[in-house]
């Protein structure tokens, strides 16, 4: 059984909502031409983060909550490709 009780509560999570919004407010001032390739793969794979961790969270077992920690942490990494490309 998941020792999580809350999402919400979890500082990785807060720190990952505050990036996405980052991301989206950053990607406002992309140009129109990079809307359907660069902004779109951003936003996609900042708000996979706290999804990931959230989803892995409500889950029943540990196993499964770090499955989706890993997952959050590709993510993760995909950002840090997509910012760097940018």
């Amino acid at each position: 059984m998941s020792f999580i009780k809350s999402h919400q509560k979890l500082e990785v999570w807060i720190k990952s909502m505050e990036l996405a919004v980052e991301l989206y407010n950053v990607t406002e001032s992309f140009p129109v031409k990079e809307q359907y390739s660069s902004v779109s793969q951003l936003r996609r794979a900042g708000s996979s983060i706290p999804s990931n961790i959230s989803e892995g969270a409500a889950r029943d077992s540990n196993k499964e909550y770090i499955r989706f920690l890993y997952i959050a942490l590709g993510s993760c990494a995909e950002v840090d490709t997509q910012v760097q490309l940018c």
